[in-house]
């Protein structure tokens, strides 16, 4: 507090002046109350996906794939089998 005591007086404001600039009354507590609550609201919902997604990860079982890692897509097709004995 004593440092902004001190830049007021090296800008040239005397003591009222700098205390009606450090201690402004809002003219709107309710509108700034309802901002806050908003942006504590977002803060909890990002929070709580962010936290869902890392302990709740997508179960991916390497086991159990159409395709295994390493191998090309199968070029089979119907027309394949039509000659087939």
């Amino acid at each position: 507090m004593i440092q902004f005591y001190k830049i007021g007086k090296e800008m040239g404001l005397n003591k009222k002046e700098i205390n009606k600039i450090l201690f402004y009354k809002n003219q709107r507590p309710i509108l700034n109350s309802i901002i806050v609550c908003i942006i504590l609201l977002i803060i909890l919902i990002v929070t709580f996906f962010a936290l869902a997604v890392i302990t709740f990860p997508i179960n991916v079982d390497p086991n159990n794939s159409t395709y295994p890692s390493g191998t090309l897509y199968s070029t089979v097709k119907t027309r394949d089998f039509k000659n087939k004995r």
